[in-house]
């Protein structure tokens, strides 16, 4: 990644970092190409391309918008089945998520087709996290799904249970890795960020900043949102440092990370050095927080503080495999590459004179 000063910055009395080479992008291409003066040959147009991609990540949008109606099926005849009336509070946030990256993936795909320049850079953004947590999703795949099998009755047997579990890797390898990858290497294009440039010359919100930094921006909104979330379907549960923080303290809490998580959002995208100063600090402390909570508290009580009924807490010890060990696990190997990508940007944050 190398980053060059745009003299186009002095008009606005603003300095403006531009990407050259995005995620080891291996051509650098003119920012904004004077496609009259340049040779036709400068690079590849790839409009069609773009379209084609665009099309397809309209369809990845509206299978997550089905999902929803599905879970809420789902729920609906579970709990007929068992003589019950359905509770949509547990799946609320999977509704919610499906819902927003429902949103996300169609707006994403009509900019592609229209060569914006903000949704080629946020597709690149997205296939990246969406690559990254595919390949945390499939360790912890490989770690947990043999024992969640073992919890699990199988009337085929030890064969069947094989075979499930190949098709599920499959189905997560095509998802998670596959799909993302070839997102990626399309998006990551030189020929396609020239041509998203050359159609689209007017620079938008998301040159203000590096790639790298503007996607550790994004994640801290994506947080702020999730905190959020949990303040509304999980009583604002919270780990504190070894005890369970919910009601009216989780909540001061959880409104506490939404604010700390949004001036962080603001003050990376301005790469303001307090900014990932604090950004370090937070989840410094709120990963230690996490670690010793679930060192002392028993999962199924951070449950019965989320509102679950006692009949889902009985099925969830009956095959819930996802125990404190596992979390600590989870923890780990979910936290350690965020950490790693915060270092690995602090480098775009530079003291002031």
């Amino acid at each position: 990644m190398f980053i060059r000063y745009d003299p186009s910055g002095l008009a606005t009395g603003r300095t403006h970092y531009v990407e050259e080479f995005i995620m080891n992008e291996s051509a650098p291409v003119p920012s904004a190409p004077d496609t009259s003066a340049a040779p036709a040959a400068a690079f590849k147009d790839r409009s069609n391309g773009l379209i084609g991609f665009g099309v397809l990540v309209i369809l990845i949008g509206c299978a997550c918008a089905v999902l929803v109606p599905l879970m809420i099926v789902g729920q609906t005849m579970s709990a007929t089945r068992n003589g019950a009336s359905p509770e949509f509070r547990p799946i609320l946030p999977a509704i919610l998520m499906y819902a927003g990256l429902a949103v996300l993936f169609v707006s994403l795909g009509i900019g592609s087709t229209m060569a914006r320049r903000w949704a080629r850079a946020l597709l690149l953004i997205l296939s990246w996290a969406w690559l990254i947590v595919g390949v945390l999703t499939m360790l912890a795949m490989a770690i947990f799904l043999p024992a969640a099998f073992v919890r699990v009755p199988s009337s085929g047997g030890p064969a069947a249970m094989v075979v499930v579990m190949l098709f599920m890797l499959g189905f997560l390898s095509v998802f998670f890795l596959i799909l993302p990858g070839i997102l990626l290497l399309f998006y990551r294009s030189p020929h396609v960020k020239a041509t998203c440039e050359a159609r689209d010359p007017v620079p938008r919100w998301t040159d203000a900043c590096p790639l790298p930094v503007l996607a550790l921006s994004l994640l801290f909104v994506y947080g702020a949102v999730w905190m959020g979330v949990i303040l509304l379907c999980y009583r604002g549960v919270m780990p504190f440092f070894g005890y369970l923080c919910s009601g009216l303290p989780g909540g001061a809490l959880i409104l506490l990370l939404i604010a700390v998580w949004l001036y962080c959002a603001w003050a990376t995208y301005h790469l303001n050095p307090t900014g990932w100063w604090t950004a370090f600090a937070a989840i410094a402390l709120l990963l230690i927080s996490t670690v010793l909570t679930f060192s002392r508290v028993d999962l199924m009580e951070v449950y019965r503080q989320m509102g679950y009924s006692e009949r889902q807490i009985e099925l969830l010890q009956r095959y819930n495999y996802f125990t404190n060990q596992n979390m600590l696990v989870f923890i780990a190997i979910s936290s350690m590459p965020f950490l790693v990508y915060l270092l690995f940007v602090k480098r775009y944050f530079r003291q002031r004179a």
